[in-house]
């Protein structure tokens, strides 16, 4: 077995066999929009729009399953604001208090924990 060609050896392969060359141009030959479009989409778009299209038909298929319709949905998450609203600011102080009786505990420990990581270091 032959030891792996180098740039120049390959070069002098395509060029004695003829093969065709490639501009950078030709390689990239799709617009600019469309790569920003299969960027945005995170692989080509008609393919995901057909898994986005399989994974609704699944997830649609469990909610009338669970007898959950769309409206069920919108209406929940318009009663999760309007509690939200409700509470005030009576729900940031409660919040702050959490914050700070967690803090308590967990700072202390993650402070032990980095000590004795340098300690093994």
């Amino acid at each position: 077995m032959s030891a792996p060609a180098t740039k120049k050896e390959l070069i002098v392969i395509n060029e004695s066999q003829d093969a065709p060359r490639w501009s950078a141009s030709q390689t990239n030959a799709r617009p600019m929009a469309d790569n920003a479009l299969t960027r945005f989409f995170g692989g080509a778009p008609l393919a995901v729009l057909l898994r986005l299209l399989l994974v609704s038909l699944i997830v649609g298929a469990m909610l009338v399953w669970l007898d959950i319709s769309p409206a069920d949905i919108i209406y929940g998450l318009q009663r999760f604001v309007l509690r939200l609203w409700n509470m005030g600011f009576g729900a940031i102080r409660d919040v702050l208090q959490y914050i700070i009786a967690g803090a308590i505990i967990v700072i202390p420990v993650w402070l032990v924990m980095r000590l004795m990581a340098m300690k093994g270091r």
